[in-house]
C-alpha cells in the first residue's frame, strides 16, 4: 500500500538538514519518485476533495549560528487584538482595507524573540529595515505596538563596526537580514547587510512619532544607546563634511549601487539620461534627516536635555536653509532628485513628494512641487509615477523609472495634506483606491506600471511585483490617517483632527478603539460635498481631549504625516 506522505530532505552546506513532509489526508493509490497519484471515479457533476498538509522542518543548526534562527515572539496572542478597527461604508474601501490588514497580519514574523513585518512575498520574505520602518509608520495610528517591536529588533542589529564588505558602519540601521543557507555560509552579505542611507534617520522618525501617539518616553530611554549611535552615524558617516548632506557611496562587493528606496542599479538618473555618479545625496533623505532631528529634539526637551534639543533644532534649521538653496530648481519649478558630483539630478521624479511629508520644503516651493507631481507627465490617472514621462530614462515598466508605487503615493499624499493641498491628497487617494479594485482580492501590489489610465482603462500589472507586499498594504490605511487629519498629542492627553477630508464617494468611516496614550476613542467620519467631513465622538474612554479643527493651519506647521 502506498504511504500517506512524501518526505523530501535537503542537506545544506551550512550543516542544516531541511525537510518537507507532504502528508495526504487520504492515502494515495500510488506514490513513487516523489509523486502521489489518486484514482478517482466521479459521477457527472460529482465532487471529491483531496486534502494535504505541508510540514517544514530544520535540524542540526550549528551552535552559535549567526544570525539567530526565528524565535518566539515577545508578545503572545493575536497582534490584532489591541489594534484599532477600521470600518468603511464604501464597499471598495472596505474591501481594500480588509485585504490590507489581513496581508499585514500574514506578513508578521519573528526573529530572535522580536516581531516584525516581512517586506513581501515571494522575493522579500525577510527583515528589511526601510520596509519595516515605513510599514510601522503607515500603521502607527492603528497599532503602535508594531512600531515598538520594529524599533527594538532594528536596534538589536544596529551597526557596531566598520565593515565595508557589508556596508556596515557604527550606528547604521540595517537594510536587509537573511537567515538561510546562503547567509550562513557567507555567500551573500545580508548577515545583515547595511546598504541603506535612509534607514537610520527613519529609525529616529519612527521613534519620535511613536512617542507622540503613546505619550511616553519609555522606549526613548530604553533605546537611548541606539538613538545616540544613530545621531552619531548621521553626523560622522552620513553627512558629507563638504556638502553637509547625508549621502551614500557603495563599498560592498555585490552590494547595492543605489541605497535609497529607489535602489535598482538604474534608479537614479541625470537629465542627460546618464546614471548618477556617487556619492549621491537624495532629496527625500535630507527630509528624513530634518524630521529625525526635529523629532528627537522634542523628545530631548521632554527628557530634560535642552542642550541636545537646541543643537538638533539648530542643525535641522541649517539643513533646511541649505536644502532650499541647493535642491530647488527655479527654472524647472521642482526639486532635484539628488545632488551628485556632476551637479543636480535635474529630473522630475516622485521623491520630492516624500520631502513634502517631512516639512523640509519651504512653503513657496511646496505648491509648485505639488503642481509638478500632478502634471500630466507624472500623473498616470491611477497615481503619481516615479519618473516623469518626459524624462529621457522614463520607462513605464521599469522598476523605479516610471512605475507607480502605492506606498510612494501614500507618503506624497501625506505631504500634500501637510501643506494644505487637501484636494490633491484626495485625488491621490482616489486614484490608488480605484486601482486596487482591479487587482485580485483587491490587494495592492508592490507596484504597477505607469501606463496611462486612458486608453487602457485598467492599471497594467508589473509582472514580478510582490503581492502581498507590506508597505503597499499599509498605503490605504496611512492615506486614510492623513486625510482624516489625525494628529496625536498624547503627552498633552489630546487628539487634534486637523481639516478632515474625504472624497464624497467614500461616504463614512469609523475608527473603533483608536489609542492615544492610555485613552481609547471611537470616531465616526461622514464625508460631504467638496471634501468636507463631519466628525462625531462615539466613545471616549480616558477623557481624551478631542479637538476638531476645520480651519487652515499655516503651511509647514503641521506634524509629519498629516
Amino acid at each position: 500500500m502506498a504511504p500517506d506522505r512524501i518526505a523530501l530532505r535537503y542537506d545544506g552546506q551550512d550543516g542544516i538538514q531541511r525537510t518537507t513532509d507532504i502528508v495526504f489526508h487520504r492515502r494515495p493509490d500510488d506514490s513513487r519518485d516523489g509523486r502521489a497519484r489518486f484514482l478517482l471515479h466521479l459521477e457527472p457533476y460529482a465532487e471529491e476533495e483531496i486534502g494535504l498538509s505541508i510540514v517544514l522542518g530544520e535540524s542540526g543548526a550549528p551552535a552559535g549560528a549567526s544570525p539567530p534562527s526565528p524565535g518566539s515572539p515577545r508578545r503572545q496572542g493575536d497582534p490584532a487584538a489591541e489594534a484599532t478597527e477600521i470600518h468603511a461604508r464604501s464597499v471598495p474601501l472596505e474591501r481594500v482595507l480588509r485585504r490590507s490588514l489581513r496581508d499585514l497580519a500574514g506578513l508578521r514574523s519573528t526573529l530572535a524573540g522580536e516581531s516584525y513585518v516581512a517586506a513581501g512575498v515571494p522575493w522579500f520574505a525577510a527583515l528589511f529595515g526601510r520596509d519595516a520602518l515605513i510599514v510601522a509608520l503607515e500603521t502607527l495610528a492603528y497599532d503602535p505596538d508594531l512600531a515598538r517591536d520594529t524599533l527594538r529588533i532594528l536596534a538589536r542589529y544596529q551597526g557596531r563596526a566598520e565593515d565595508p564588505s557589508r556596508d556596515e558602519e557604527p550606528g547604521k540601521i540595517l537594510h536587509e537580514l537573511r537567515v538561510g543557507e546562503l547567509a550562513r555560509v557567507g555567500a551573500i552579505p545580508h548577515t545583515p547587510y547595511y546598504g541603506a542611507v535612509d534607514t537610520t534617520p527613519l529609525f529616529l522618525v519612527l521613534l519620535a512619532r511613536h512617542a507622540a501617539w503613546t505619550g511616553t518616553l519609555d522606549l526613548f530611554h530604553e533605546l537611548r544607546p541606539a538613538v545616540d549611535a544613530a545621531l552619531a552615524w548621521i553626523a560622522d558617516h552620513g553627512e558629507s563634511k563638504s556638502s553637509g548632506y547625508v549621502e551614500y557611496c557603495s563599498r560592498a562587493t555585490g552590494g547595492l549601487a543605489n541605497q535609497g528606496w529607489k535602489d535598482s542599479g538604474d534608479g537614479i538618473v541625470m537629465e542627460s539620461g546618464a546614471l548618477a555618479r556617487q556619492p549621491i545625496a537624495l532629496v527625500e533623505v535630507q527630509g528624513y534627516v530634518y524630521l529625525a532631528k526635529t523629532g528627537v529634539a522634542a523628545l530631548a526637551d521632554r527628557a530634560g536635555e535642552p542642550a541636545l534639543a537646541a543643537r538638533l533644532r539648530s542643525e535641522a534649521e541649517a539643513l533646511k536653509r541649505r536644502f532650499a538653496r541647493d535642491f530647488w530648481l527655479e527654472d524647472r519649478g521642482f526639486l532635484a532628485l539628488a545632488l551628485t558630483p556632476d551637479g543636480p539630478a535635474a529630473v522630475l521624479s516622485s521623491n520630492p513628494g516624500q520631502a513634502l511629508w517631512t516639512g523640509i520644503v519651504e512653503p513657496e516651493h511646496a505648491r509648485r512641487t505639488m503642481e509638478s507631481l500632478l502634471s500630466d507627465p507624472m500623473w498616470s490617472g491611477w497615481g503619481i509615477r516615479t519618473l516623469s514621462a518626459l524624462e529621457r530614462r522614463y520607462n513605464p515598466v521599469a522598476y523605479h523609472r516610471g512605475t507607480v508605487w502605492p506606498h510612494d503615493n501614500a507618503l506624497i499624499a501625506a505631504g500634500f495634506k501637510r501643506h494644505g493641498f487637501d484636494e490633491a491628497a484626495r485625488r491621490v487617494f482616489s486614484g490608488i483606491l480605484d486601482a486596487s479594485m482591479y487587482f485580485p482580492m483587491h490587494r495592492l501590489p508592490e507596484l504597477f506600471t505607469g501606463l496611462p489610465r486612458e486608453p487602457f482603462r485598467v492599471p497594467i500589472r508589473y509582472p514580478v511585483a510582490c503581492h502581498p507586499q507590506a508597505w503597499a498594504a499599509g498605503s490605504i490605511p496611512f492615506m486614510l490617517e492623513s486625510l482624516l487629519g489625525l494628529t496625536p498629542e498624547a503627552f498633552e492627553h489630546r487628539l487634534r483632527i486637523v481639516r478632515p477630508t474625504l472624497p464624497e464617494e467614500v461616504g463614512g468611516v469609523e475608527l473603533r478603539g483608536l489609542r492615544v496614550g492610555e485613552s481609547r476613542v471611537d470616531l465616526a467620519f461622514q464625508a460631504g460635498p467638496d471634501g468636507h467631513v463631519e466628525v462625531r465622538v462615539l466613545r471616549n474612554d480616558g477623557g481624551l481631549d478631542v479637538r476638531v479643527e476645520q480651519g487652515e493651519d499655516p503651511p509647514g506647521q503641521r506634524p509629519a504625516g498629516h
